[in-house]
Order: structure tokens, then sequence, then C-alpha cells
């Protein structure tokens, strides 16, 4: 008797842990899902423009952000009619309001007068198929390039318009974190304009990867026990129901 009971309290203690683990991951779950929601924006990227970062039909994850914490070298959203009526536009941060642009400086962009480096273009392409005189961004603009800079409708198309090619920041409605589908992960880190200013920092999507996976084995773990357990108790009932014969 003193035996059963012995099982009996294990296998309670048992279940009680395997509810405690099913309810702490829905609780995780449900917890990433809800701030991934309430955090990131899903874009699907129509064009070539931003290749080889982002190439077309890509799926991206882009940061909600308001428009005042952009800095160089960010992958934005944003949307502006002289640009593109009724619909949303991917393209790179490359200078801020005050800053001053041109190209090229040893065959590089060059932000306040310093060459840049940028490793997110296509390998062996040029930082922009043809020159273009120096602009001044205004205060509370931004001038924005893509990273396939032969074939991306950006600042340098909009030269001639009444902004000089440049962008409000209250245009910009997300940051782009991330390329989901298909799976390229986080974008590299824009190093090239460090020594310019702070960079951003990416965004909370890795600790939301982790709290759903984390919440997805809990779940699966503790939903796991009670038909493990009941295998295991089955197996050593027929094991001490078997005869034992003497020699």
């Amino acid at each position: 008797m003193g035996s059963a009971a012995g099982e009996g309290s294990k296998g309670g203690l048992g279940g009680v842990l395997s509810g405690v683990a099913v309810a702490a991951g829905l609780l995780l779950f449900l917890a990433g899902f809800g701030w991934a929601a309430v955090t990131y924006r899903p874009y699907t990227v129509p064009t070539s423009s931003m290749a080889p970062t982002i190439a077309a039909g890509d799926r991206v994850l882009a940061q909600r952000v308001d428009g005042a914490e952009v800095r160089r070298g960010d992958v934005v959203v944003f949307s502006d009619k002289t640009w593109v009526t009724g619909s949303d536009v991917v393209k790179r941060v490359v200078a801020v309001g005050g800053d001053t642009v041109s190209c090229c400086t040893d065959g590089k962009l060059a932000v306040n007068g310093k060459p840049v480096d940028e490793p997110y273009l296509p390998k062996g392409a040029p930082a922009e198929v043809q020159g273009f005189p120096t602009v001044t961004v205004p205060k509370g603009r931004l001038f924005l390039l893509g990273d396939e800079r032969q074939g991306s409708l950006d600042s340098t198309a909009h030269l001639s318009d009444a902004a000089g090619g440049t962008v409000s920041r209250s245009a910009v409605a997300a940051r782009v974190d991330s390329v989901v589908w298909p799976m390229r992960g986080m974008l590299a880190r824009p190093t090239g304009f460090e020594a310019m200013g702070t960079l951003s920092q990416p965004g909370p999507l890795r600790m939301i990867e982790v709290m759903i996976v984390a919440g997805a084995v809990l779940v699966l773990g503790g939903a796991a026990y009670g038909p493990i357990a009941a295998s295991v108790g089955r197996s050593r009932a027929r094991g001490s129901a078997e005869p034992v014969h003497a020699g």
C-alpha cells in the first residue's frame, strides 16, 4: 500500500507540473504574438530596388517607430504622394536633417564630406550610376536611396522636386528589422554610418522569437507528459503482473 501511494503522489506532482508547464507555455506563446502584433507590421516588398538586402516579393517585419527615431542607415517604410500615390515605399536613409550628401568621392557616397562604406550594395556595384551634386538635407527631413542604385526610384530621381528629393520624418511609419520570407533573418547593421552618429538599435524581434519558441516547447512538453506517464505506468503494471516461478 505504501508503494502504491508513493507512485500516486509522484503522478499527482507530475500532473501538476505538466499543467504549470502548459499554462506558462501558453502565456509566453500568446504574449510573444501579442507583443509582435503591437510592435511590428508585415510588408511585402514588390520591387527589387532594395536588392540584395530585400528582393522583390520578400516579406519583411518592420517595427512601428516615430519618424523622429530614424537614424542614418535605417531601412524604413514611408508614404509620400510625390513619390508614389496610395502605396508605401521601402528605402534606406543615408542622410538626415542638417547633413550634406553627394556622390561620388573615391567611388563612394559622401555624407558630410566623409565617404561611406556600404557593404549592403550589390557586389561590385558603384555607389551611384551617375553622380549628383551636393544636397543639404533640410531639418526634419530625410534623404533616401535604394540598395540597388541602378533601378531604384529614390531621392536622386526627385532632386528637381520642391523638397529636393527629401522626405519628411513624419512620413515614416516603420523601420525594417528582418526579412522573414524567405527567412534571411535580421538586417545587417549599417556600420559605415557609425562614425557620424549613433546607429539605431534592433527592435525586440529576437526576444519575441525566444518567447514564442520557449512557449511552444513548454506547451508541447507539458501536453506530452500525460500520454508518456500513462504508457510508462502500463508497462510497469504488465511487468509486475508476470508470474515468478521458483527454481
